[in-house]
């Protein structure tokens, strides 16, 4: 099952009046597990980023003035999301952004049957709050010391660890993930090794003493004739 992690930043809060979309970060999902396939874009907004905004991803009118303008990242944007579920948190907000954009120049927009708002779920599993993505990393002791300001593609890599703990998937990823570190360790120690495995060709001596076999032995006839480690006791002396 594929899905992509999804985040977005912007000038505002609100493209009716003249916000803009200026970076979109995405990154692949295959059975809950990242491929370490990403999107990630810049976009020239064709207006000023008011300085509270920048003070929140610190994306600068001057940074963003030679970007490509939406129109451009568009396609690759949508080829590689695809029809694949899309995981945002507040997703409200980035679906409204990106569907302006898309409708602006001339491209279909995306269907919000297909996404998946992993504040809903947060919201859900959390009613008492808060579940901020900062405070759900907290929550789930998830390493965000890198998220100095918001980024589109940093946020998405939390968001993909924060979606695992919603969906209390934590323990099965880190399994496929050991499963899979393993297949790959075995098969590069088989490629790399030549000689196969030769068996010794002197048995160990036993590390057990005579005393403790005849203890052992009392024992076992102390359990009477039909106790089943009497069986084992007979093949063993022969």
């Amino acid at each position: 099952m594929r899905e992509i992690i999804l985040d977005t930043e912007t000038t505002g809060f609100d493209p009716k009046r003249g916000d803009r979309l200026i970076e979109i970060g995405c990154i692949e999902m295959f059975n809950r597990i990242p491929t370490g396939r990403e999107y990630h874009a810049f976009i020239n907004p064709e207006r000023e980023v008011p300085a509270e905004a920048e003070a929140v991803h610190g994306l600068s009118t001057e940074f963003l003035k030679d970007k490509p303008l939406f129109h451009k990242v568009a396609q690759p944007f949508l080829d590689f999301i695809g029809q694949d579920t899309l995981v945002i948190h507040n997703a409200q907000f980035d679906i409204g952004f990106l569907n302006f954009e898309l409708e602006r120049a001339g491209f279909k927009s995306i269907s919000y049957d297909r996404v998946v708002d992993t504040l809903a779920l947060a919201r859900r599993k959390h009613p008492a709050g808060p579940n901020s993505l900062d405070a759900l990393c907290k929550r789930y002791g998830i390493d965000a010391t890198k998220r100095t300001k918001h980024g589109a593609l940093v946020d998405s890599l939390l968001l993909a660890e924060v979606y695992i703990e919603l969906l209390g998937e934590r323990q099965a990823a880190l399994g496929l993930h050991s499963a899979s570190a393993s297949a790959v360790s075995a098969a590069n120690l088989s490629a790399n090794n030549s000689q196969q495995a030769r068996a010794r060709p002197d048995a160990l001596p036993t590390r057990i003493s005579p005393g403790e076999i005849a203890a052992h032995r009392t024992f076992i006839e102390k359990l009477g004739t039909k106790a089943i480690w009497q069986k084992y006791w007979t093949q063993s002396k022969s």
